[in-house]
């Protein structure tokens, strides 16, 4: 025989070659199920992971043809509007909109609020002029809402028009939402 190996010699040489080539296929494969491992677990992660508010960007001044009056109660002292070019459902799940209320008196308030239908609450950042100039707001804090009272602007939004239970209404259908409050048909129409 030419070849100084003998057939079993040079069998068992294969052999060891093949065991060493199974060997590295399982480390790559048990290196690469253990990457996916973690990824499918960070993906399904039960953890709570920490809320987080997005930059807000102010709109612009409310136009008379954008408001969409909106039922308080019928005790109410002024009027209620919901300036509907500004609403808006930003992927922190929060409801941003411009509200402007007007009293019997012919007081004007302009307001750029948030509502969490999550948490309950309500965050007003900035508060609008007649000349068109937004001031940011010093109660710039989430605040439970109000649902009590004549004038039960937050209660009316989050109950009847933003939020149905702890959820956006519906399923975070911006122009949904905005075509209730211009027809002023409430989630529910027999609450009050």
């Amino acid at each position: 025989m030419p070849s100084s190996l003998q057939p079993e010699q040079h069998r068992s040489l294969l052999n060891l070659s093949g065991l060493r080539r199974v060997a590295l296929a399982c480390s790559l494969l048990a290196a690469c199920a253990g990457a996916l491992a973690q990824s499918f677990d960070e993906d399904f992660d039960d953890e709570a992971k920490p809320w987080q508010e997005l930059a807000v960007q102010l709109p612009p001044t409310p136009q008379d043809q954008n408001l969409a009056e909106f039922y308080l109660s019928p005790n109410a002292t002024m009027k209620a509007y919901i300036d509907t070019a500004s609403v808006s459902i930003g992927a922190d799940k929060v409801v941003r909109y411009t509200v402007v209320t007007r009293t019997e008196g012919g007081a004007v308030n302009v307001m750029y609020e948030g509502m969490r239908c999550e948490t309950w609450e309500k965050k007003t950042y900035a508060f609008g002029h007649p000349d068109g100039k937004w001031s940011r707001s010093r109660r710039d804090k989430w605040q439970p809402i109000r649902d009590i009272g004549a004038n039960r602007i937050d209660g009316a939004l989050f109950r009847d028009y933003f939020c149905d239970g702890k959820m956006i209404a519906d399923n975070e259908n911006v122009k949904s939402i905005v075509q209730r409050l211009k027809s002023q048909t409430r989630i529910d129409p027999v609450r009050r």
